[in-house]
């Protein structure tokens, strides 16, 4: 599908679905969203941009790696997880900072381990992506 109309309406809608999973991300502490749909929200972006532009488009122009965004996911999903850990608290018990920051509020590890899982599932969609386009 390489229509000029279709490339031209990807192009423009990309940083919108990133702006609207970061929303879904940050949102998703008091209300739902969170994590999984912000990531799956992200990851539709590079679902359609492989679709129009071809996988290894863009692959090269975002320099993806999916395998490494799943491994930082994990990495901070089980860190945030491991924080508790030190306090003396169960595994994944939410951890609270002592200060407020301005937009966020009181940073927690509730928002390190959605970051994780946002991470986490937009780069398993974009590794399936990326392996069915090749097939």
């Amino acid at each position: 599908m390489r229509t000029t109309i279709l490339q031209t309406a990807i192009t423009l809608l990309m940083p919108l679905f990133f702006l609207f999973s970061l929303y879904l991300l940050f949102r998703g502490h008091n209300e739902p969203g969170g994590g999984f749909i912000g990531g799956l929200t992200g990851g539709i972006a590079f679902v359609f941009h492989a679709m129009v532009f071809d996988s290894r488009v863009t692959r090269r122009l975002f320099r993806l790696n999916p395998v490494r965004l799943i491994a930082v996911g994990l990495f901070l999903a089980i860190f945030s997880g491991v924080i508790a850990l030190f306090a003396g608290e169960p595994f994944l018990s939410s951890v609270w900072a002592d200060f407020y920051l301005p937009v966020i509020g009181r940073p927690g590890t509730p928002i390190v381990f959605d970051i994780g899982v946002y991470l986490l599932v937009i780069g398993v969609v974009v590794q399936i992506t990326f392996t069915m386009s090749t097939l």
